[in-house]
């Protein structure tokens, strides 16, 4: 198979050579682990102490992985991609809120990106958090089938309202609607209101789509369920695939309670779930709909074989692969020249509410074996590219 994510020219076509430098330089201080720590630690202080930190890090860290602080903000920049076929997923970013007036104004983001959507070709999906909607706490008690006191069920059925209207919507707007995954122990509580709304809203195609966090080891037995049920009760499927964003938390809690982790055994074991769950999708596509969420190279290429053996149109409308904004542009900028569907999860919100997002990415990019180097290959590749031809 032709090796398209080598292509450095195409990856960052849109990069001037002051964005390169920028992105290189913030790869070069993710790589060492001792600098995030302290970074980290330093950024937590001076937002906590509200220090003005907000234009060292605007300049830095979020305009490389964010797109802007609200999404009109974030309009420049869906359109400069979209001008190499690559869409957009905004994603309204804040995280760990805990009050009802905070879930509305999240549900009320999440309607405005979903009209976003319905009038731009450029931004294909909508999506949201389940704890964008709802307290933590509230979704684990439910995932523990703990009886809940009178206000607790009030309070729950203003959650599943509130997924009610954004599915509602997406569906009345035919605006597909990503939702997805978090900690395992409140896992079971937002599938279970994904897989409602699956079978109120996919009655023609998938619009409503849940995540997979495939370093799971439970989740194809999941997945095969719902598919069960979805030919019994007539629904379609929309599943985003993802690797997983919440490993060391998942593995120390397991610990520190004393259950079996859900987690994979090895990154193999991880990388050879991914892979079935990919495959088991494109083998039922008659009923499914595939987001694929992945920086790696080998699933991504897995993928494209797999297309071309059944016959699948490159640019079919229920296979779709996603990045995150600021990451892997080799990855989407080929795939996109070439013509499959892909999109960039596009951060977007204040800047000191989005940190937690950031620190996350930066961790990630940490410690994820390769992640970082292969990206400082990459850029270091186009920045020689460019020098020898000036």
């Amino acid at each position: 198979m032709e090796r398209i994510f080598n292509d450095t020219q195409v990856a960052f076509a849109l990069k001037s050579d002051t964005e390169l430098d920028r992105a290189y330089f913030l790869f070069k201080m993710i790589a060492n682990e001792p600098l995030v720590r302290i970074g980290t630690a330093v950024t937590n202080f001076a937002i906590k102490a509200h220090l003005p930190v907000e234009g060292l890090i605007r300049a830095t860290v979020f305009d490389h992985f964010c797109g802007g602080v609200n999404e009109d903000d974030c309009l420049p920049v869906v359109d400069k991609m979209f001008t190499k076929g690559v869409s957009s997923v905004l994603d309204y970013s804040v995280e760990g809120k805990e009050e009802e007036a905070q879930f509305d104004a999240a549900l009320a983001m999440t309607l405005k990106t979903v009209d976003f959507a319905a009038e731009r070709q450029a931004i294909p999906f909508a999506v949201f958090k389940p704890t964008g909607f709802g307290r933590f706490d509230l979704y684990q008690k439910v995932s523990e089938q703990r009886r809940l006191t009178k206000d607790e069920e009030v309070e729950w059925a203003r959650v599943i309202e509130r997924f009610d209207i954004v599915c509602r919507t997406a569906q009345q707007k035919n605006v597909a609607l990503l939702i997805d995954a978090e900690e395992s122990w409140m896992q079971d509580a937002a599938d279970d209101i994904v897989d409602d709304m699956m079978r109120k809203y996919n009655k023609e195609k998938a619009i409503v789509f849940n995540t997979l966090q495939m370093y799971r080891h439970d989740r194809m037995e999941y997945l095969e369920r719902l598919y069960g049920q979805a030919k019994t009760e007539g629904f379609y499927i929309g599943m985003k695939i993802v690797r997983g964003a919440y490993m060391e938390k998942e593995n120390k809690r397991a610990e520190e309670k004393e259950y079996p982790t859900p987690i994979c055994e090895s990154k193999e074991a991880t990388d050879i779930n991914y892979d079935t769950a990919v495959q088991y999708m494109a083998d039922h596509l008659d009923r499914m709909a595939i987001f694929a969420g992945t920086h790696n190279e080998e699933s991504s290429y897995k993928l494209i074989d797999i297309m071309a053996q059944k016959g699948i149109a490159k640019n079919d409308a229920r296979v779709w692969f996603g990045q995150l904004y600021g990451m892997s542009d080799n990855i989407s900028y080929n795939l996109a020249q070439h013509g499959y569907n892909v999109a960039k999860y596009l951060p977007f919100g204040p800047v000191r509410d989005v940190m937690p997002y950031l620190i996350r990415r930066a961790e990630e990019n940490t410690s994820v074996a390769g992640q970082t180097s292969r990206e400082l290959t990459l850029l270091k590749t186009e920045r020689d590219r460019r020098k020898a031809k000036s």
